[in-house]
């Protein structure tokens, strides 16, 4: 890894796109240390007391602890993005824009980014309301109310932003990238917390060699996860044009375990917080907010089997929408291929559909027991400064390895030196 980094840092345009992506993480470490005006910090403690605001808190890398401009990090355009593939299956026009290629994609990437500003308009008020009814306001009124949801607003909308251009001009996915940075900026406090406990006597060293054993087999899995195929063998038949003569060969059409990647996981952890946000506009001590606090916490059963339901629902959901075994299917066919045993046409995309399927139950399967993951950690080793490891640990692994990959294929088009490998 470090010698493909030091390679890409010696090609010019590439170096280009590393630097640019490395100062627009830099702008969204800076917007995460900028207060929003107007806000008691000590006062806002009072909204960290839920291991989900806690936990948003991890994704948003310390912005929303110090309810910087950054606070809502870039949850409302993921739940934008959820919103508006779910109407793109539903609603004819919008299928057929996503049909018309690049252009129709940028007319769903513009609705997605007017529907990023409502949500985060509605989220900022949430928070400025819940803000007024714990005190954190230092002037309550409508000046105050009106900055923080101009503030928080306008730092989503930059964090869109930064996220689009890393994705167009720099290297990874832009909006992969930005929730990286944002977990990968708590970690030496994390491990400062597993410290404390060991001084204080609440761990011992064994409990965090065994925590350390875990962190590894995870990073382990997940990269085997993430690396693994299952391998269709696809024959492609003789034909003459002309002269010459083509085809004969054999191939294989590769389908990956875990083709949703780390998408699945951030889906369903935006739709996650949505009680947590509701709560935010009501009473610390209504009925709604004790029922989300006692039955929906980080760590109740009900939360945790909704989340493993959605990352599952999810990861059918976009696999859905990034492969059709159909065109796949009509692809193969044109080019003269079929799958050994089976009829070329609907019968093949039928078996691709299966193998798929069963795949994909397996992939969502593997992410929803790394979500829920820390919950078993904290029981068996009893540490509690990295409860949030499972999900952490699979968005840093995925993203990285997602990135290196981008890195690697830059590379082999400039070199040939892979190839003669």
């Amino acid at each position: 890894m470090l010698n493909s980094v030091q390679q890409a840092f010696k090609i010019g345009d590439l170096r280009s796109k590393l630097l640019f992506t490395l100062l627009m993480l830099l702008v969204f470490r800076v917007g995460a240390h900028i207060p929003v005006p107007g806000i008691d910090a000590e006062a806002m403690q009072q909204l960290l007391q839920g291991q989900l605001f806690g936990f948003f808190d991890i994704i948003s890398g310390g912005a929303f602890k110090r309810f910087a401009v950054f606070a809502m990090s870039i949850t409302p355009y993921i739940n934008a993005s959820i919103i508006m593939q779910l109407l793109t299956v539903v609603v004819p026009r919008l299928e057929e824009l996503n049909k018309e290629g690049e252009e129709g994609k940028k007319k769903i990437a513009q609705y997605t980014r007017y529907g990023t500003v409502v949500l985060a308009i509605i989220q900022a008020v949430g928070m400025s309301v819940a803000l007024g009814k714990t005190g954190a306001l230092i002037n309550p009124g409508f000046g105050s109310y009106f900055t923080i949801v101009v503030s928080l607003t306008a730092g989503t909308a930059m964090l869109m932003w930064i996220g689009e251009m890393i994705t167009e001009r720099g290297i990874g996915n832009g909006i992969s990238l930005i929730i990286f940075c944002g977990i990968a900026a708590r970690i030496p406090s994390q491990i400062a917390g597993v410290g404390q406990e060991v001084s204080a006597g609440m761990a011992g060293y064994f409990q965090v060699l065994l925590l350390i054993a875990v962190v590894l087999a995870v990073i382990a899995a997940v990269v085997a996860m993430n690396e693994g195929q299952r391998r269709l063998p696809i024959q492609y038949a003789k034909r003459v044009v002309g002269r010459k003569l083509y085809g004969g060969q054999s191939t294989f059409l590769p389908l990956k375990v875990n083709a949703a990647g780390v998408i699945p996981i951030i889906f369903a952890m935006s739709l996650g917080m949505f009680p947590a946000t509701i709560g935010s506009w009501m009473s610390p001590t209504s009925a709604y907010n004790v029922f989300v606090n006692t039955y929906f916490s980080y760590s109740s059963v009900l939360y945790n089997v909704f989340y493993a339901t959605l990352i599952i629902f999810f990861t059918y959901f976009y696999v859905a929408i990034i492969f059709n075994p159909l065109d796949v299917a009509d692809n193969i066919k044109k080019n003269g291929g079929f799958v050994p045993g089976i009829r070329p046409g609907r019968p093949t995309a039928e078996y691709i559909d299966k193998v798929l399927s069963r795949l994909t139950a397996a992939g969502g399967v593997f992410l929803a027991l790394i979500a829920i993951l820390p919950n078993i950690v904290i029981a068996i080793t009893g540490i509690q400064s990295l409860w949030f490891g499972g999900t952490a640990l699979l968005i840093l692994v995925g993203v990285a390895l997602d990135t290196m990959k981008q890195i690697e294929s830059h590379l082999l088009l400039r070199s040939y030196e892979g190839f003669v490998k």
